[in-house]
Parts: C-alpha cells; sequence; structure tokens
C-alpha cells in the first residue's frame, strides 16, 4: 500500500486527504470468473453470453450476442450493480475494458475472457476502474506471453477511498454525468438510424422533394467519373489511408506507425475532393469503402486503391453520400469474381469498376438532395460534439474528485 500511496501522491502531492484510506481490491470485494464453453453449446434459445464486444466506452451493447445452452455448464449470471471486466484478449489494449451491469443484464452469463467483479461499493469503484491509476495498474500486471490479468493480481489493486458518506456524494455527482453522456448517446444512435432511413429514401429515390418528378437516369461510373493514376512525382510526403469510420487519414494515425515504402514516387497523388476506393472489407463495409480526400489539399495512396475524380455532371457531395450510404454494394457484388480475394483485396478489374450502373437524378435534384442531408449530418455533428464535451468534463471532474483534490460537502 505504501508504493501506491507514494505514487498517487507523487502526482497529486497535495490533493490526497490525510482521512482517506488506500484499500485492496480483494478486501472490499470478490472476483467470480467466467462460463467457458464449446460451439456445441451455442443455442439461439439459451442464455446470452456477455463478452467483451458487448462493452463500448463503459456501456453495454447487445449488437454482437452469442447465446449458449447453459443446462449442463455452471454460470454465475450476473446482477445489477456488478462491474464485467475483460482480462484477456488478442489486443493488450481492450484488457481491462469494463461496463456496470444494469437491470436490463440482469441474469445473463458472461465469458471464460471475462470477470465480474462484486462489491457493495461498485457505484463508486465503476469510476475508479476508468481512471489512469486503474489503466496502469492493469497494464504493469499484464501476463508476459498472453495478454490476460492474473486474478489474484487484481484483487491487490490499490485505491485511494474517501469515507462513506464522500463515496456515495461522488457517485452521485459522476452518476450525473453519465446519465447526461448515456442521454446524448442515446439521442446520437437515434439520430444515425434517422439520418440513414433518410440518406436511404433520398437517394434511391423512393422519397422525391417538393418541385422534383420524372425519372432518374442509369449511369455507368465512367460516365460521371475519370479514373486517377497521376504519380507522386512532386514527392508528397502526405501518406494516408482509407479508414472505414474516419475516411481518408494520415498512415502514422491509422496504424500508430508509418508503413509505406521509403520510396513515395509509385504512389498515386490524390487532390483535395478526389476519391479513392479500397477493395478491402472492413466493418460496416462488405463490398469495401469508398473516402473522399477531405482533410489536406494533396496526398498519396497505395496504387491498391482505385482512385478517380467526378466530372461537371454530378454533384460531389451527393456522390459522397451515395457512396456511404452503401448503394454501391449490390453492383460491386455482381462484378467481384468468385472466390477472389488476392491478400484480402476483392477481385475487381479497372475495366468492370468503372463499367458499374448507378441511378442519379438531375443535377438540380442532386443539390437539393444533398442541402437536406447536410442539415441531418449537421444536427448529429453537434450532438457529437456536445457528447465529446461531456465525457471531457466527466473525465477532468473525477481527477479531481476521486483524488481528493475537490472535496464534497457531506451531511456529516
Amino acid at each position: 500500500m505504501v508504493k501506491v500511496r507514494e505514487l498517487i501522491r507523487h502526482k497529486n502531492p497535495d490533493f490526497i486527504p490525510s482521512d482517506w484510506e488506500f484499500v485492496e481490491l480483494g478486501e472490499i470485494g470478490n472476483l467470480l470468473s467466467g462460463l467457458t464453453y464449446s460451439p456445441d453449446n451455442i443455442d439461439e434459445q439459451g442464455t446470452l453470453v456477455l463478452r467483451s464486444s458487448n462493452i463500448n466506452n463503459g456501456y453495454l451493447e447487445f449488437d454482437d450476442n452469442v447465446f449458449v445452452d447453459t443446462t449442463s455448464l455452471k454460470f454465475y449470471p450476473v446482477e445489477e450493480g456488478d462491474i464485467l471486466i475483460c482480462v484477456r484478449n488478442g489486443s493488450k489494449s481492450l484488457i481491462g475494458k469494463n461496463a456496470l451491469i444494469t437491470e436490463k443484464a440482469e441474469g445473463m452469463a458472461f465469458g471464460a475472457f471475462m470477470a465480474l467483479y462484486r462489491s457493495e461499493h461498485n457505484q463508486f469503484l465503476t469510476h475508479l476502474f476508468n481512471t489512469d491509476l486503474y489503466k496502469s495498474q492493469i497494464h504493469r500486471n499484464l501476463g508476459a506471453t498472453i495478454n490476460s490479468i492474473n486474478g489474484s493480481d487484481f484483487k491487490k489493486f490499490h485505491f485511494p477511498f474517501p469515507p462513506s458518506d464522500e463515496r456515495k456524494k461522488i457517485a452521485v455527482i459522476l452518476s450525473t454525468w453519465d446519465q447526461a453522456i448515456s442521454t446524448t448517446q442515446k439521442l446520437i444512435d437515434e439520430l444515425k438510424i434517422r439520418n440513414k432511413g433518410l440518406a436511404q429514401q433520398l437517394l434511391t429515390g423512393k422519397k422525391r422533394l417538393k418541385g422534383f418528378e420524372g425519372e432518374w437516369e442509369e449511369v455507368t461510373l465512367k460516365d460521371i467519373a475519370e479514373r486517377i493514376t497521376r504519380k507522386n512525382d512532386e514527392l508528397d510526403d502526405t501518406v494516408v489511408t482509407i479508414s472505414a469510420q474516419r475516411g481518408l487519414v494520415l498512415q502514422e494515425d491509422f496504424f500508430t506507425k508509418r508503413v509505406a515504402s521509403e520510396t513515395l514516387t509509385n504512389y498515386y497523388l490524390i487532390h483535395r475532393g478526389e476519391f479513392a476506393y479500397n477493395k478491402s472489407y472492413s466493418n460496416g463495409y462488405p463490398m469495401g469503402a469508398f473516402k473522399r480526400l477531405e482533410d489536406f489539399e494533396k496526398a498519396v495512396v497505395t496504387t491498391l486503391y482505385i482512385c478517380f475524380a467526378l466530372n461537371k455532371d454530378v454533384n460531389s457531395d451527393f456522390m459522397n453520400h451515395f457512396f456511404e450510404a452503401g448503394l454501391m454494394i449490390r453492383p460491386l457484388m455482381k462484378i467481384a469474381q468468385e472466390g477472389g480475394r488476392a491478400h484480402g483485396l476483392l477481385n475487381i478489374g479497372i475495366h468492370d469498376f468503372f463499367g458499374l450502373k448507378l441511378t442519379i437524378p438531375s443535377l438540380e435534384e442532386q443539390e437539393a438532395i444533398t442541402a437536406v442531408l447536410s442539415e441531418a449530418d449537421k444536427e448529429l455533428k453537434l450532438h457529437q460534439k456536445q457528447l465529446t464535451t461531456l465525457k471531457e468534463q466527466k473525465k477532468g471532474l473525477m481527477q479531481k474528485l476521486l483524488t481528493g483534490e475537490i472535496r464534497v460537502k457531506t451531511n456529516e
């Protein structure tokens, strides 16, 4: 305990109050092991087994579920107030991620790579489990050969612990931020669903804006775009790669290191507003992703990408929405050669790619549709910015409350 006290006091010499204790997790709660099951136990009518993929940013999600017949298996059903923790994973960054069990999850099981921490203090501890102190102890105790946390090591984790009344008050204050974060996240999720539905309706002509009638025109990609094979003769050093969620981003930001070859002359040079298509599968993009260069005037990309520029007959923003809505998936499925995935890439020829057919409205209607979708996106981004602010506020508040830098008034 002395080492941890000294460590924390070194970082916050004036803030850890003398009337606070330092406790080990093993002293104030129990760690329960997860359920081991085989593929033979999987049954859609069985018990939902919580795994690492069910935790996202400290909250439970139920998008990726596994159900298991637990009739002949022993397991600990989760209870409201438990903390679910990832204790083993192929990725070190996922070890230690956790979520507080809600009433909605009661009775569910949890997998063998997970653990359950059960304590009467979890309403307070759930906040401590999202601090740098928690993360530093997780990574200091990772297994040498496998990415895992040993249960006996976990029980020795130390935390500063205020008196009971102060502990409860801190939990209430931070839970208020959690509620605001949860409410904002729910609104964002609803807006994403709304925007996706609106895009599908408007970009396919199922819903027409007032004042527009008539048939849409079927064109091929080569009718509205020109392939770019511009070599990087100017030796531009802005190497970008396609991130399904973030678009064209710096390679070192995506991979945390530069993976491009030292000689960049053979890369394609693209300009702001031009598009690149990545033929590899990514989450949410089963037939690859189209992305427009937006954050840089110029950048270089691998020649594995198919690059192109749109002509003046189409609105670039409209086509960006069109691609993001997944409306190229079916056409791409028709030209992807069966069984053809070289090194994880779809086997799509250049001729077939630019022969892809799509149906689009007049330029005037494209611009009107774009205005509606852009306004919807603006609303979504506003709430996403608000969510980021709330999370930053809570993080700063946690640092002050959980170290005693700010003391809360109690009824004592």
